[in-house]
Formats: C-alpha cells, structure tokens, sequence
C-alpha cells in the first residue's frame, strides 16, 4: 500500500500506473503549479511532472493575482488541480485517477542534480523569492529527517498530515518522508479535531502525525483520546513547552520539533518536552560568521543563512531565540514577538493570540497590537495576566478582541493577513 484514502487502499501499481497516465495528459511546458488538496492527487502530479521533466512551483499561497504574478515570470505556466480553484488566472489539467486500468507501468527514476522543485517566500520587497529544490537534496532530506526522528527501523509506517503538501514541511514531512522510506501516507488532509481522529483510525498501527502547533493545540481540548501514534511531528511555528508536554502524556508517544527555513528545508529537530536545544540531522552543520550562522552540509544543497536568532552550542547543538525580524526595542528594551505571542497564548481562557507590529506610522514611540481570541475573557482580565508576564512598556495598545485569527493552512498568519485585520478592526474600532 502506496497511499489511503478513507478505507480504500491505493497501492503501488496503481500509483505507477496513474503516474504514466498522467505524464501522457500533461501540455509541453517547463513549469506548473500543482494544487492538488488530496495528498495522493498531488504526489501524482508532482512525479508526473518529474517524468516530463517539468518543474513544480511551490508558491506561498494561490490567491489569483500570485498565481498571475508567477505565470509572467514563468512562460507557459499551468495548474493541477483535482477541485474547483476559485478565480484560477491559468489553464488547468485535472488530475484523474486510472487505478482501473490494466498493465504494468515503469517506476520512474530521476538523477539527482534534476531540478524539482521551486519554493517561495515572500522576499523582502514582497516579490515572491525563489528557491530551487533538486531531487538528491530532497531525497537526502526524507531519509535523514527519517534517521533522525528514529524511524528507519519502523516497518509499516503510515503519516497522517494536517499540513499541504504544497508547504515546504509538507512536502518534506509528509510526501518525500513516506516515499522514500517506504511509508504509506493518508491522501486526505484532516483540518479539524474529529477529521484528524476519523483519519488516524482509518489508518493501521504505526501512526505517525505530522502537524502544527495550531492543530495540536485544537486536539487537546478535545475529551475524546486519540488511536495510538508512533509518534508526533510539529513545525510551523514555535512550539510552546506546556503544549509539548501535554501532547506527550495525552497521546503516550514523543512529539518531535522539526526547524527548518525554505532555503535549506529542515535541517534540525528537537524534543521539545525535555530539551530546548535543537540537534542538527545528520551530516547537517552549523558555521557562524559576521553575518550570522549557516546551515550546510548533509541534504543541505547550498549553504544557507537562518534569518533567526540562533545560540550556536557547538557545530551540531543550538538554542533558538526566534526571528530576527521578530525581534523589537521599545524604550531601550528589547525582545521578540515570539516571546511576547507565547506569553499572550499561554493566558488560561486565550484561545489563540498574537501581537503585531504595524509598519512605520512617524509616531516617535512603537506601538504593539495584539489580536486575541478569549471569549470568555475580559480586557481588564487579559490586561492583569500580561504584566505579571511581560514589562509594562510591550502591553498592546491597542488590543483587539476577534472571533478568529486569519490562519492560513499551515497555522501561519501572513503579514498581509494581519495587515487587513488591523485596519478592519480600527474602522470598527472593535477591542481594548
């Protein structure tokens, strides 16, 4: 079994022969975007890409005008999409499954200088930046996050994602970790508390949860126990240690932390219960020069600079301290929002929170913003928790209370998100 889908197993020779049929259908063109929601149709496609030598774009998001600013850059460019795709500006293949047919098909092979894949980040001008992932760095990565999460010599093991495959993690935690070490994987993408639980009990003994602090933390307010894990991956965003360790009692398995950042994918993890340095995968190293600490070494193609905060311990060993971009000075005080969203999330009865920090208004003294979902929960109360936790000079002024943050599927809130929100929420001058 390649793959599952409810309680219908989707195994290799049929994968094969999807891919081939697939191959077939697709256009000339050196470029696509692949939008596949269902994990099995996007692996598919991202191999049948690799089969006409095609290069699958990762953007940070679909919205149209992105999807439209890429196809300038990229002559020709296509989508694959196994769903409607609202305002989609490019020609579409539909991905559709030939399981029902008959006969052999080739494993495809593939060198690995070829280049796979191309992720983005927002760049700083907010120009989509672009990454280039060749397939040996990628499966170099499956099989050291593999070794270093200790599961070479788990046999059967299925990944149940809550996470895109079109996200860096996703695709590295989800898709390249169950192909190439021979794991299946579960062809949906389970997004709420009761998805998650029905997908890990239509899935055989050796569960392994790949997921983000967002969902983890909708999982444990749940009553209800979840079927047994192997184990629990967790990336995204910082991982508050309260959550970590309840997560390791509820669920009676480790919750491992994956760091990575898109120029080099994951290049560490860490157990965040009982330890805050992060370890290095394997043959991965840290240098640090005037600049910064770089990552190179092992899967890691190029050397690559961390945009964070990071206390190097030896070549292999580090302490994080978040993101550089992160980091604030108020009055001659400094830290960083991570710090200050972890303190504002770990208020009993927040139910989610984050501080922002607007751009540039001309006034003399720096003004944080919180947004906070508390419903329970007064101003006054939110107020008296944060200056038992933090200085007095980084209280938000103001606070907005909102019924929801505007996550995206991965559990991040883009700029441009919290942006909209800011100003939705100073026209309706809701909050504190």
């Amino acid at each position: 079994m390649v793959a599952f889908r409810d309680d219908h197993a989707l195994r290799v020779d049929a994968f094969l022969r999807d891919v081939a049929a697939l191959a077939a259908r697709l256009p000339e063109r050196s470029h696509l975007v692949n939008l596949c929601v269902d994990r099995y149709r996007f692996v598919v496609g991202f191999a049948a890409a690799l089969v006409r030598r095609q290069v699958n774009l990762l953007p940070p998001g679909t919205a149209s005008e992105l999807l439209r600013e890429l196809s300038r850059d990229y002559a020709g460019l296509y989508a694959l999409t196994d769903s409607p795709v609202p305002d989609c500006p490019l020609e579409t293949v539909d991905v559709e499954e030939a399981s029902g047919t008959q006969g052999v098909a080739a494993l495809p092979a593939f060198e690995p200088e070829r280049l796979a894949a191309i992720a983005f980040t927002s760049g700083s001008t907010g120009k989509p930046a672009p990454h280039p992932k060749r397939w040996g760095a990628l499966v170099r990565g499956a099989r050291a996050e593999a070794a270093a999460m200790e599961l070479g010599d788990t046999p059967a093991a299925t990944v149940i994602g809550t996470v895109p495959a079109q996200h860096m993690y996703g695709l590295e935690s989800t898709v390249m970790l169950a192909l190439h070490n021979a794991y299946a994987w579960q062809a949906r993408r389970p997004f709420y508390p009761a998805d998650i639980r029905r997908a890990l009990e239509q899935a055989p003994p050796g569960r392994v949860l790949v997921t983000t602090p967002v969902h983890l933390r909708a999982l444990l307010e749940e009553e209800q126990r979840l079927p047994a894990v192997r184990l629990i991956i967790c990336a995204t965003a910082p991982l508050p240690v309260a959550l970590a360790v309840e997560a390791e009692r509820r669920y009676g398995a480790p919750l491992l932390e994956v760091y990575g950042f898109t120029e080099a994918g994951q290049v560490a993890t860490r157990r965040t219960a009982r330890s805050a340095e992060w370890c290095t995968m394997p043959g991965v190293r840290l240098r640090t020069d005037e600049r910064g600490v770089w990552f190179g070494g092992g899967h890691v193609d190029a050397e690559a600079l961390a945009s964070d905060v990071i206390e190097p311990l030896d070549d292999q060993r580090f302490v994080l301290h978040g993101r550089s971009a992160d980091m604030v000075n108020i009055a001659g005080k400094r830290t960083s929002l991570a710090y200050l969203n972890h303190q504002l999330a770990s208020i009993p009865g927040v139910e989610d929170g984050v501080y922002f920090l607007p751009d540039d208004t001309g006034d003399p003294v720096t003004r944080l913003v919180a947004f906070v979902v508390a419903p329970r929960l007064s101003a006054e109360a939110v107020l008296s928790a944060l200056r038992a936790r933090v200085d007095a000079v980084f209280l938000p002024r103001p606070m907005h209370f909102v019924p929801a943050l505007p996550r995206n599927a991965t559990g991040k809130l883009p700029r441009e998100a919290l942006v909209q929100l800011a100003q939705t929420c100073a026209a309706g001058k809701p909050g504190a």
